[in-house]
């Protein structure tokens, strides 16, 4: 379909003069769409939704609804009472002529526009401690937004994402085929993941049973943290918002702290091959943990703060396992390069994980000072 009779059929006041893709993701089609008129331009982003990561798009656009309406009120009561110290944002459903809030083309793809976040832009890796306040900072106000929203009003559109048990079963699953069984016999470094895994199968679960215990409840929590969907403010320095929503549902937000602060207190990357780089940066942790609590600590419980250290211990265990998972599956689900890549990936999060371990007295002393 013509992405220009396609934008066509989205309320945007002006003249479409540029429509060019636009941005890095790796799952949905995205474009930057700009319009002008006599006075003013408007910059809007066209996406794509992806149905083989998301096999109901529509449900994806009314969970997006019910999210930006609830957090948009919210937003408009905090600035009238001059709660913030910047102007907090979020984009907006830009909606169909037929007032639906995404098109639908003539091979059933689902397209949707929304806002761009001005003046504003995200980073692939933290850029030092200030950085990672502002990081913090915004987690907390989305997880304070957000914290108040019933969860039952969205829908889950990946059930079982960040449920440890579903991927121990799923590993176990996968251990028992022929392949996986020779990879272990014929690969040292696939026997001392298999190992690091055994050792680790209760502490995996920490959350899960402080959940079913009456500790944890669930409330909404965004599920892809990483630092390229945090907005910082290119005038001020400050962070400015949370994009790409496709993932907000009902759940742990230790998942989003813990996922977090894996992604950004890791400065080797996923792909490091010395793991003698792989180090958990402390004082990035630092200083992403004492702009979360800034935003989010005034609804957080006793026993969420308890279970913070298990979350930045269990993401990248979590993730470990899924990379080692589909290794011994044969690369199904991760893209890779080459055969062993996915091996390496879970190698580096395993040593992330010990790095953490071996900080963990000092990590909850920070922990418990904020």
């Amino acid at each position: 379909m013509d992405l220009s009779v396609l934008m066509g059929r989205f309320n945007v006041n002006g003249r479409l003069v540029a429509l060019q893709p636009f941005g890095s993701g790796n799952i949905n089609d995205t474009y930057l769409a700009i319009f002008r008129n006599t006075f003013t331009e408007s910059q809007v982003i066209l996406q794509r939704i992806n149905r083989n990561v998301f096999q109901r798009p529509e449900i994806i656009m009314d969970n997006m609804h019910h999210v930006t309406m609830h957090c948009h009120e919210k937003l408009r009561s905090d600035a009238q009472a001059g709660r913030d110290d910047r102007v907090w944002q979020m984009p907006r459903i830009i909606k169909a002529r037929d007032s639906r809030s995404y098109a639908v083309d003539e091979r059933g793809e689902v397209w949707r526009v929304i806002t761009r976040i001005m003046s504003a832009r995200a980073f692939d890796v933290a850029q030092g401690p200030e950085h990672a306040l502002e990081c913090g900072s915004v987690l907390g106000h989305f997880h304070y937004l957000v914290s108040d929203m019933p969860p039952e009003r969205v829908e889950n559109p990946l059930p079982g994402f960040h449920v440890t048990s579903g991927y121990l079963a799923g590993y176990d699953a996968v251990l028992e085929k022929p392949e996986a069984k020779e990879l272990l016999v014929s690969s040292m470094e696939a026997k001392r993941c298999a190992k690091f895994i055994a050792e680790r199968r209760d502490l995996a679960l920490c959350l899960e049973k402080a959940e079913r215990g009456g500790e944890l409840v669930k409330r909404m929590f965004h599920g892809d943290p990483k630092v390229n969907n945090i907005m910082i403010d290119e005038v001020t320095g400050k962070g400015t918002a949370m994009i790409d929503l496709d993932t907000v549902s009902p759940g742990l937000i230790h998942a989003d702290f813990g996922d977090a602060l894996r992604s950004i207190c890791n400065p080797a990357g996923e792909e490091e091959t010395n793991l003698s780089k792989v180090v958990f940066d402390e004082d990035l942790c630092t200083a992403f943990c004492r702009g979360y609590m800034r935003e989010a600590g005034a609804f957080l419980t006793e026993a969420d703060r308890e279970y913070l250290y298990d979350s930045i211990r269990l993401l990248p265990f979590e993730l470990g396992l899924r990379f080692f998972q589909d290794y011994l599956n044969g690369n199904v689900y991760f893209k890779t390069k080459t055969p062993e890549q996915n091996l390496n990936r879970a190698r580096v999060q395993f040593r992330l994980c010990e790095s953490i371990e071996s900080r963990e007295r000092s990590i909850r002393s920070v922990l418990r000072r904020l």
